[in-house]
């Protein structure tokens, strides 16, 4: 199955695209081809891997496209790198929520992904009377610690856009 006949008669391996490249490599090239510069390209990467860690479920991808608009980022790359590290949504919700608490030295409420989904969906009323002040310290945190991450993320991208970007170019001139 993994190979195609040419024209000899011969059988080739037929290269198979990585998901890195995919997902990650392809939609920064678009958008390099399209003439965006790799530092707007780093700074959509930094807002996209940020606003996916926004602790309030559900609300990730609307969170993104506003702020994408409103700072008139790079839409494709943004919600590509949202997307690929969605995983730490769910992961980072508890954290934040957690470190909510010690921040305002609230009460330690018992908390987990499930059992919150089941009551928002069985009462969402309920679940706003019994979670809304956690959530919204979460959401303080958040905004607190969201300013590093951009940071951090842009000036860790930025030199791996622009070697990316330097490559490409490279690779014109030798066609």
């Amino acid at each position: 199955h993994g190979r195609h006949s040419s024209s000899k008669g011969m059988t080739e391996p037929i290269q198979r695209e990585s998901l890195w490249r995919r997902w990650v490599v392809k939609p920064v090239v678009a958008q390099l081809a399209q003439g965006t510069t790799p530092a707007k390209i780093a700074q959509a990467i930094a807002f996209g891997v940020t606003t996916v860690v926004f602790p309030l479920l559900g609300t990730t991808t609307v969170l993104a496209l506003g702020v994408g608009v409103v700072l008139k980022l790079n839409q494709p790359v943004l919600q590509v790198f949202r997307e690929l590290t969605y995983p730490l949504h769910l992961a980072s919700i508890l954290f934040f929520m957690r470190a909510g608490e010690s921040l305002f030295g609230a009460e330690h409420v018992p908390l987990s992904i499930p059992m919150m989904m089941e009551r928002f969906f069985a009462s969402p009323g309920k679940f706003m009377a019994e979670f809304g002040m956690i959530g919204l310290y979460g959401v303080v945190v958040w905004l607190l610690l969201a300013p590093l991450r951009i940071g951090v993320v842009f000036f860790v991208s930025k030199p791996l856009v622009e070697k990316l970007a330097k490559h490409l170019k490279f690779s014109r001139h030798d066609a």
